[in-house]
């Protein structure tokens, strides 16, 4: 099945369970336009839903963006060429009955009519709830989220439980998993790239079963492009129901500018005869990213530049070190033909970080008192030989390209003392579970640290438990502990003890409305590096 023009969002937006939140997108009274307001929206602007992210002690992001028409092709989503004044409400119950604060907010035009609330002197280790009205002739209210400040700094704080997720190809997919993640109630949601796809509607196609719905407009290469596939994207209601639910801390990968770009380096050359051109297609990816992320105004782009890694505290639980491993990386080795195994990928000058990120990280680690060391970051950090029997062969755009920045990681992480490291990463579009060692080639190397790896939200298409390269991917890397190619996401139970991580799996995406099982799951036990089946 194939749809050229998507559902706008239902109520099923709405967080489901004991979150329950009330207040739809509904339309609210009349004659509440004051003397000498702006001429009324013609509809309800909040298509595209609530987030909030960034959780902080004493603070969060609240998020949304005004689209009237959320697939409009010049990127705008309907909106007049204007300010619109946005009020946006925090409280500690969800029927507003305990309003904590109130304010105004400008979504302006030149930013996509998004709105970034930055909140400061909250109560740590609180949850509270969230929501928006514009006022006009009537007044339109928007969907109520539920977001949380983390704990007081030096608190030892309860448990947390933090899912991850990565790669939703609109296309390949109905978005379940994130209606599943929700139905969880995460404390926290991390994602790791891929949040958008670029390509135009049907140049990549899941296996299997096929596309069950189409991308709107072209391959994405402007600023308006951008606006409109973020727009599409966001306006499905499970996604909306994701974010709504908890706090976001996200990153990007490649797609939500282009399949395997390296710093300023197109995937083909062709399209992009200089360095100019793809440049400004970056800077419009960046804008985009940022208007329809709950991120803080530190992370609003510098034309084709955005400060991306950051750090944030949950208390002395964990620390979360946020990478971007695309805006600072040397092109991938070996014309980035997958697999291989050729010596540029060792090259000791090769990064994948950059210098000041690399040092950024290692410094934080090792300076961290949190029991748990967390590393939210994109491509897949163990080595990983995808060549069956004596033959080796290696994914050029993940760690395995830039070799000697991940040894100089490993052997940090070894001398500086940093205790319980754990990598979470995304890209591959399967469940991985892996122990991470300073030399992986050594069968009595003992771990440092270990590796989760989720599984994709949609991109793949249904994919399967049982796969080809499955049984062959264990035996020929035995750090690996799992290999499962359903889409899904992973849910982290984290507390002063251990580590639980909880693979969650869904049957298929081809159709919506699937239920979810857990595959595998895992336990790191604190101050034992390794993976313990649970």
């Amino acid at each position: 099945m194939s749809l050229t023009t998507p559902p706008l969002p239902s109520p099923l937006a709405q967080p489901v369970g004991r979150r329950a939140v009330l207040g739809g997108g509904a339309v609210l009274g009349a004659g509440l336009l004051t003397s000498g307001a702006a001429p009324s929206l013609s509809g309800d602007p909040f298509t595209l839903g609530v987030a909030s992210g960034e959780p902080t002690p004493d603070g969060v992001v609240l998020w949304t963006r005004l689209a009237l028409e959320p697939y409009a092709r010049d990127g705008r989503g309907g909106m007049p060429d204007r300010a619109v004044e946005v009020q946006w409400e925090l409280s500690e119950d969800p029927l507003f009955r305990r309003r904590v604060r109130r304010g105004r907010a400008s979504a302006r035009p030149e930013l996509g009519h998004s709105v970034h609330v930055e909140l400061s002197g909250l109560r740590p280790g609180t949850e509270y709830s969230y929501r928006f009205k514009v006022d006009g002739r009537t007044q339109h209210v928007s969907p109520t989220g539920l977001t949380r400040t983390a704990p007081a700094p030096h608190s030892r704080g309860g448990a947390l439980t933090m899912a991850f997720a990565s790669c939703a190809q609109y296309e390949h997919g109905w978005f379940t998993a994130y209606r599943r993640l929700a139905e969880e109630q995460p404390d926290v949601v991390l994602f790791l790239g891929d949040y958008i796809y670029e390509y135009a509607p049907r140049d990549y196609v899941a296996p299997g079963a096929g596309n069950v719905r189409d991308h709107q407009g072209p391959e994405t290469t402007t600023l308006a492009g951008y606006r409109q596939r973020h727009a599409q994207y966001k306006a499905d209601p499970d996604l909306q129901a994701a974010h709504a639910v908890a706090p976001w801390i996200v990153t990007w990968d490649d797609h939500e500018v282009e399949n395997n770009y390296a710093d300023l380096v197109a995937e083909d050359q062709d399209p992009y005869p200089t360095l100019e051109a793809f440049t400004a297609r970056r800077a419009a990816a960046y804008q985009a990213y940022y208007e329809n992320m709950p991120l803080r105004a530190a992370q609003r782009p510098k034309g084709a530049d955005l400060q991306l890694f950051r750090r944030l505290e949950w208390g002395t639980l964990a620390s979360f070190h946020v990478l971007d491993t695309r805006q600072y990386r040397d092109d991938q080795p070996g014309g980035d033909q997958f697999p291989t195994s050729g010596p540029e990928r060792d090259q000791p000058q090769r990064t994948i970080t950059g210098a000041e990120q690399e040092a950024w990280l290692l410094d934080g680690m090792a300076g961290s008192a949190a029991t748990w060391q967390v590393v939210g970051q994109q491509v897949m950090f163990a080595e990983h030989d995808y060549v069956p029997g004596a033959a080796r062969g290696f994914n050029p755009d993940s760690w395995d390209g830039y070799t000697a920045n991940r040894q100089r990681i490993l052997d940090g992480i070894v001398e500086r003392g940093v205790e319980n490291p754990v990598v979470l990463s995304g890209d591959v579009h399967k469940h991985y579970a892996a122990d991470l060692t300073r030399n992986p080639s050594e069968s009595a190397s003992a771990p440092v640290g270990v590796e989760l790896v989720c599984t994709s939200i949609t991109s793949g298409g249904d994919g399967g438990d049982a796969y080809a390269t499955r049984d062959s991917e264990l035996a020929d890397n035995p750090d690996l502990k799992l290999a499962n190619n359903q889409r899904g996401y992973v849910v982290t139970r984290i507390d002063r003890k251990e580590l639980r991580a909880d693979f969650r799996v869904l049957d298929a995406v081809s159709q919506p409305g699937a239920t979810v099982g857990t595959r595998a799951s895992f336990v790191v036990e604190a101050g034992t590096p390794g993976l313990q089946q649970a």
